[in-house]
């Protein structure tokens, strides 16, 4: 799936209350877990974490190049 131009993936696990999810922005992959039932809610908090991490990027001073 793609969120503003990240593409990022939500997996379910053996456990149907547990879901794996991975994005990439960059060189920085970020991978971790959520806890729902609903796959709908999953998609939703990677999302934002998507959305998080675009602030968080944008907001931060370019680095100088060496």
């Amino acid at each position: 799936m793609i969120h503003k131009g990240v593409k990022y993936t939500v997996t379910a696990t053996a456990d149907p209350e547990v879901w794996e999810w991975q994005y990439q922005i960059g060189d920085a992959i970020k991978t971790g877990k959520t806890q729902t039932k609903l796959a709908a809610l999953a998609i939703r908090r990677v999302q934002g974490k998507i959305d998080a991490a675009l602030r968080a990027a944008k907001s931060r001073p370019p680095t100088a190049e060496r």
